[in-house]
């Protein structure tokens, strides 16, 4: 499928400069994304980390799966249109099975049907990443097990996006001896019959193992408890993509800000972190939060998984 380039944004104004830096004073803006994302800088986020409304699924926001791509699509429209050269998108969103309908008691496709009509809106869909929940919450879903896992999917506006492996690098599973050993070898380099392989001589320089796409973090109970929001992140979870995806300094943006927990991690790591959020409900908790530098979470532990 074709798809035509998408123009280039006009310079914005002197008042929406000044527009940022209360935005970033303030921490969360009430509002609708819609309306605010406009009045970004073009070009200027460095990353967008979301958890936007699931399908059908909360109270406050309900989306039909059916229309969920129609929605979403002019809030990403508008993102691109801030995000830089080396600016990315990520997006956490779960799938969900049909209540109702021709597809009720089967999983609606509403997450791939959206993840494709990004990559055709001109996004670049870099990877998909699995948010494993060791402890998820049981509930109701006939045949078949808990929903033990969520979809973060990485989009980028440019061919290269800033991304920081070593930011995110894990302990080794070796222990001190093993990679001691491992250093005296003078051979180390493994090749497959396809021409693939590694220098394992090499392998223990870089401070730590690469994590993999499967990022394990705990759901806690002041994730439920603590937090005047019903869908709250867990401060690891935002923690992981805010390392990798955007430089210390740079700008961070939750459009759904929610409980304000992208906010809170982004400062923490040296970032110009802000966000929008509808509700007037959830402001206070948020700016509660962000005062404090308090997700009221215990940070989620990385490590590889498999």
């Amino acid at each position: 499928m074709s798809v035509e380039p998408l123009p280039v944004p006009s310079p914005a104004n002197p008042e929406d400069q000044t527009w940022l830096e209360t935005l970033l004073a303030e921490g969360v803006l009430h509002g609708d994304s819609l309306d605010l994302l406009p009045r970004l800088e073009p070009g200027s986020v460095d990353l967008f980390f979301m958890s936007p409304p699931y399908a059908d699924q909360r109270a406050y926001s309900r989306i039909h799966p059916d229309r969920y791509v129609e929605w979403f699509l002019p809030f990403a429209r508008a993102m691109y249109d801030a995000t830089s050269e080396t600016g990315s998108m990520v997006l956490n969103i779960k799938n969900r099975v049909a209540n109702r309908g021709p597809l009720r008691g089967q999983r609606h496709p509403y997450v791939y049907e959206l993840v494709l009509a990004l990559q055709h809106m001109g996004w670049r869909w870099l990877e998909t990443y699995i948010w494993a929940k060791p402890n998820a919450v049981p509930g109701r879903f006939g045949p078949r097990t808990k929903d033990s896992f969520e979809y973060v999917y990485h989009f980028a506006r440019g061919p290269k996006p800033h991304f920081d492996l070593d930011a995110v690098r894990v302990p080794y599973k070796a222990d001190a001896a093993e990679i001691a050993r491992r250093a005296q070898d003078k051979l180390g380099r493994r090749n497959t019959e396809a021409g693939f392989g590694r220098d394992r001589t090499k392998t223990y320089l870089l401070g730590g193992a690469d994590p993999g796409n499967v990022v394990s973090v705990p759901q806690t109970y002041n994730q439920h408890r603590g937090v005047a929001h019903t869908a709250a992140m867990p401060e690891g979870l935002a923690e992981f993509f805010i390392r990798a995806m955007s430089p210390e300094g740079g700008l961070v943006i939750d459009p759904f800000a929610g409980g304000g927990t992208t906010v809170v991690v982004g400062r923490r790591l040296g970032r110009r972190a802000g966000g929008f959020e509808l509700h007037a409900e959830f402001i206070a908790e948020a700016k509660r939060r962000i005062a404090e530098d308090v997700a009221d979470d215990v940070p989620g532990t990385l490590h590889a998984v498999g």
